[in-house]
């Protein structure tokens, strides 16, 4: 399942894609389509927000203009190198900003929250001091993190 089509990859290149190009544009799309649900979240085709089909079409023709994933490229005396591709170079990938944007729109966002943490075996009784379990056969061994805390 594929979140875009090959003519809509065709449409974000500039120049006409040759068999081997079509074949690697498809599967780009299909594995473009994967990381989506992936960091997303496993939209539908048909359902799946424009933002999506964007950021998959961006990765798929990031890789078919660079297959390879050089980093430098030289012809005669001229030099042009890419130093933003990093270690996914030569595979499909979004970049940082484009997995943000992914996780946004699947209504994952990062955030902090608290959890009360109360031990195994604890008694927690309102107005009353709780207690912790011990393993030498001794009194259990008071818990002050209430109200009613001697500190």
């Amino acid at each position: 399942m594929a979140y875009a089509t090959l003519d809509e990859l065709k449409g974000r290149l500039d120049w006409e894609l040759d068999e081997d190009e079509l074949r690697i544009g498809a599967s780009a799309l299909e594995d473009a389509s994967d990381l989506a649900a992936e960091y997303g979240r496993d939209w539908a085709a048909t359902s799946a927000p424009r933002l999506v089909k964007t950021l998959v079409l961006k990765a798929a023709a990031r890789y078919v203009r660079n297959p390879h994933g050089y980093t430098q490229s030289r012809a005669g005396d001229e030099t042009l190198a890419w130093g933003d591709i990093g270690r996914d170079a030569g595979s499909v990938y979004f970049t940082r900003e484009e997995t943000r944007l992914l996780a946004e729109l699947a209504g994952r966002r990062p955030c902090l929250t608290t959890a009360p943490i109360i031990a195994w075996g604890t008694t927690r009784r309102p107005g009353r001091a709780a207690t912790v379990p011990v393993d030498y056969g001794g009194d259990p061994f008071p818990l002050y993190g209430d109200p009613v805390s001697p500190w």
